[in-house]
């Protein structure tokens, strides 16, 4: 079953229908009825007792029931990365489109690299310097090793030919890692994007200085997948929350169900389940932020985009739903339904609703399982009245009274 929300107002997560005039101006005549009740149905000395008048009615009986809530909700790209340069130096070109499509890895930007060219080029010669030291003084050592033996030469002279070569071997690795050093920042002149996606305006254009990551050149943001980020009213979520706690509510295999609408307030086909909802009330918005993961390879949703989401795949096992007509405001506040008491006179109820699905109200109190409800005619039955109830299937429940029973209710 669906909520409806096309003709409702949502608070706090749940609907509340307007109610015709008519009703209103009948619940305050049944109110001001009841107080005469014994009045309106004593007779005359010499009359029997008054004629029962048939009313349609439906008797309550609880049933599984989808739960389903409607928020308004923001697109998001899966991967927002801003790009910046790791290295200081003039922009030469722009290698992209703005706002068009670019590939993880692709170059966005190319950096004068001159300098880092300059910088590995004296690299690789520092390098060679040091590998050609190494190998003078690992010859020097390998001359003076075997004369140690035969005291040839000195201890001292020894162990300075061979701290000769570990110097010269650590030069050989400081020069090694100049040179990996110059390649990265040859290779950071050119701004690569991280991910593939949408690449939006350029923030500095060609002949601008960057001195580095703390200038931002643009964005690019993953699109294949978006989030539909949206807050849950805190008391939605505590019916959720306490319904799975007590057994009243389970979920679908899988978690709750999430589904974009469009315009005309239908699933538009795009599916996915709950991928985060934070344990948190935001304090700012009494909501609690969640959002769901979805398939975007058409580019149908756009980051930034705010959409409708509807949440559903929690069934609530024992639900009270009624037809929406039997349903009224009470001119005191709230709302009430009309219903059969044990002595088959009409008593009023007040009730509490929650949302409606389709063309019937959600009642979470003031009705027990095998209630009498009247769904038409109580307007010319006020409290009191005898009434001989006929039963109405549920699925009828909100279609008007038969014909035959429209002449006995206009006593």
């Amino acid at each position: 079953m669906q909520t409806s929300a096309s003709s409702s107002q949502y608070l706090n997560g749940f609907s509340r229908v307007t109610v015709l005039p008519g009703l209103l101006i009948g619940a305050a005549s049944l109110l001001m009825l009841a107080g005469c009740n014994s009045k309106a149905g004593a007779q005359a000395p010499g009359q029997g007792a008054p004629q029962a008048v048939p009313v349609p009615v439906v008797e309550v009986q609880p049933k599984p029931f989808e739960l389903t809530f409607e928020y308004p909700a923001q697109i998001s790209g899966v991967r927002e990365v801003e790009i910046r340069p790791r290295v200081s130096g003039i922009i030469e070109k722009r290698l992209f489109e703005e706002g068009g499509r670019v590939k993880q890895g692709q170059s966005l930007y190319k950096l004068d690299n001159a300098p880092y060219e300059t910088a590995l080029a004296k690299a690789l010669a520092d390098q060679k310097t040091a590998d050609v030291q190494a190998a003078q003084a690992k010859r020097d050592f390998n001359r003076i090793e075997p004369l140690i033996a035969s005291k040839a030469v000195s201890q001292a002279e020894y162990d300075n030919a061979k701290s000769a070569v570990e110097l010269a071997q650590a030069n050989q690795a400081v020069a090694a890692s100049r040179v990996r050093e110059a390649r990265l920042n040859l290779g950071y002149a050119r701004v690569e994007s991280p991910v593939s996606g949408y690449v939006s305006r350029s923030l500095k254009t060609e002949g601008s200085l960057v001195t580095g990551p703390q200038d931002l050149l643009t964005t690019v943001t993953q699109v294949d997948k978006v989030y539909a980020n949206f807050g849950m009213p805190e008391g939605d979520n505590t019916t959720l929350r306490e319904g799975l706690a007590n057994g009243n509510i389970q979920l679908d295999k899988g978690g709750l169900k999430v589904e974009i609408l469009n315009s005309e307030g239908k699933p538009n086909g795009m599916q996915a389940r709950l991928a985060f909802q934070d344990v948190r009330v935001n304090t700012s918005t009494g909501t609690v932020d969640a959002r769901a993961l979805f398939d975007n390879k058409n580019d149908a949703l756009s980051p930034g985009q705010f959409v409708r989401v509807r949440v559903s795949g929690a069934v609530e096992k024992n639900t009270i739903l009624l037809p929406q007509r039997a349903v009224i405001e009470s001119p005191m506040g709230g709302k009430i339904v009309m219903t059969v008491d044990k002595d088959s006179k009409v008593a009023p109820r007040p009730v509490k609703v929650a949302q409606w699905s389709g063309d019937q109200w959600v009642i979470t109190s003031g009705l027990n399982a095998g209630d009498k409800v009247i769904t038409d005619g109580y307007i010319k039955t006020p409290p009191g009245t005898p009434v001989a109830p006929q039963m109405q299937a549920a699925g009828n429940a909100n279609k008007q009274a038969a014909p035959a029973a429209a002449p006995a209710a206009k006593q």
